[in-house]
């Protein structure tokens, strides 16, 4: 089975990742890899995060891995919080509460509350870079719904649907998010370039 590092310390986007490829590749933690430094998020696009993080993990640990980096692109604010959404709000405890609260209060007498998760994940498989990206459009609420999810999951409703991902739970999340978007052009990419991993879908 191929085995990939997520460069991640992300609990929660760890656990995403392992449900959406299930047993098609062997995830393994930064924590596994013996990794317990934060990897910088300095650049200002979504894929130079992705790609800082990947190269980080290779060139350090010499091992085949990826990295993701997700932003929240809201029309009526010309595309932020974008590269910015884990870090929207000043620093809290809570930041994902504090992230969440500021997006409701900047939108509170907004018409146009269209807005996209777009992710990028960043493969560095022996020493040769690949980006995947997954989009998924949809609108932001007027305030939070459901106890499910991460982030701004709770104030986000994908096209055609009438649920928060907070409220859709993990199981279809994970089927219609934009992180599973990318995932399956990872995937995709693994199997037709992996002879021993042609059952990878």
């Amino acid at each position: 089975m191929k085995q990939l590092v997520f460069a991640t310390h992300n609990a929660h986007k760890l656990d995403e990742i392992r449900h959406i490829l299930g047993s098609r590749v062997e995830v393994r933690s930064l924590g596994e890899l013996g990794c317990t430094e934060e990897i910088d998020e300095t650049a200002d696009t979504l894929e130079g995060n992705a790609l800082q993080k990947a190269r980080y993990v290779y060139e350090k640990y010499g091992c085949d891995c990826f990295a993701d980096d997700s932003g929240l692109e809201v029309d009526a604010l010309g595309g932020l919080p974008g590269v910015h959404t884990a870090r929207y709000a000043p620093p809290a405890e809570d930041q994902s509460e504090a992230n969440t609260q500021k997006l409701l209060r900047v939108l509170k007498d907004e018409e146009n509350r269209s807005a996209r998760f777009r992710t990028i994940i960043a493969l560095i498989e022996g020493g040769e870079e690949h980006l995947f990206e997954g989009i998924v459009e949809g609108y932001i609420t007027t305030e939070k719904r459901g106890n499910g999810g991460f982030g701004y999951d709770p104030v986000f409703v994908p096209k055609e649907e009438t649920l928060t991902f907070a409220e859709l739970g993990a199981d279809y999340k994970n089927q219609i998010s934009h992180r599973a978007n990318a995932v399956k052009k990872l995937c995709q990419y693994l199997a037709e370039n992996h002879n021993e991993n042609k059952s990878i879908k």
